[in-house]
């Protein structure tokens, strides 16, 4: 890898800036001053520092999220905060991306990194990766209901659902309300407050609590974020 990318990579300013920095002479590779920031380095074999400081480059990142409401699941908007926004100025600067997407007003698990190809199996159609979610619900779901989800309901477009677990959890007769689980191996346009508008509900609260085989630190402020454990990693990538 380049010098001045893997520099800009590990937080040492724009490719610009790490140019400047190199002028310096406080770059060195195994000890040799580099002198061209198109010099070449294997950052896995290498030894690299900047002045005193010695460079452990990290080329992938992933990040369990504790998404809010009123953030939204996208690299950068005009409008509304993103994901992004929530995270230290360090870990911007790899490039993380979300995982597939949470809508505007849902909270919990969002699963961030710059691992494109890692990304791309979790959100993949065909691979059916399970996703956990906890909803508040205007009306009392029903052993219909359950059976209805199992077969798989249609949605408002005509689309039929692929099969899906749900669970009650609580119904409050009084207020007409429910609480539910509801685990889906797929990820359509608010799918969830879809399927349950097909049974004639409607979600007022939607988080998502697990992707995969991750679930939800319930340690984790909303709002707040943690790199994944060496064990959640791994479990992940069993789908690649």
């Amino acid at each position: 890898m380049r010098i001045d990318k893997l520099l800009a990579h590990s937080g040492f300013g724009t490719r610009k800036e790490v140019k400047e920095l190199i002028k310096t002479g406080l770059v060195e590779i195994n000890g040799v001053v580099v002198k061209k920031p198109k010099e070449k380095a294997n950052p896995d074999e290498d030894e690299i520092t900047v002045g005193v400081e010695s460079i452990d480059y990290q080329e992938y990142i992933y990040f369990m999220l504790n998404k809010p409401q009123d953030v939204i699941s996208a690299t950068e908007d005009t409008y509304h905060h993103t994901v992004i926004d929530l995270l230290e100025p360090a870990d911007i600067i790899l490039d993380p991306f979300p995982v597939g997407r949470l809508d505007i007003d849902t909270e919990g698990l969002l699963l961030l990194t710059n691992n494109g190809k890692l990304s791309h199996s979790l959100t993949s159609p065909n691979r059916g990766v399970p996703k956990v979610y906890y909803a508040q619900v205007d009306g009392i779901m029903t052993e219909d209901d359950i059976k209805q989800f199992k077969q798989g309901v249609t949605l408002d477009d005509g689309y039929k659902a692929l099969p899906a677990e749900l669970k009650i959890l609580q119904i409050d007769q009084e207020a007409e309300s429910s609480e539910i689980e509801l685990l889906v191996t797929e990820g359509k346009y608010h799918q969830v407050k879809r399927m349950v508008q097909a049974v004639g509900k409607e979600v007022v609260y939607l988080k998502r609590l697990s992707m995969g085989p991750v679930q939800l630190d319930p340690a984790l402020p909303l709002g707040d974020y943690r790199s994944l454990t060496d064990e959640e990693l791994e479990s992940l990538k069993e789908y690649m």
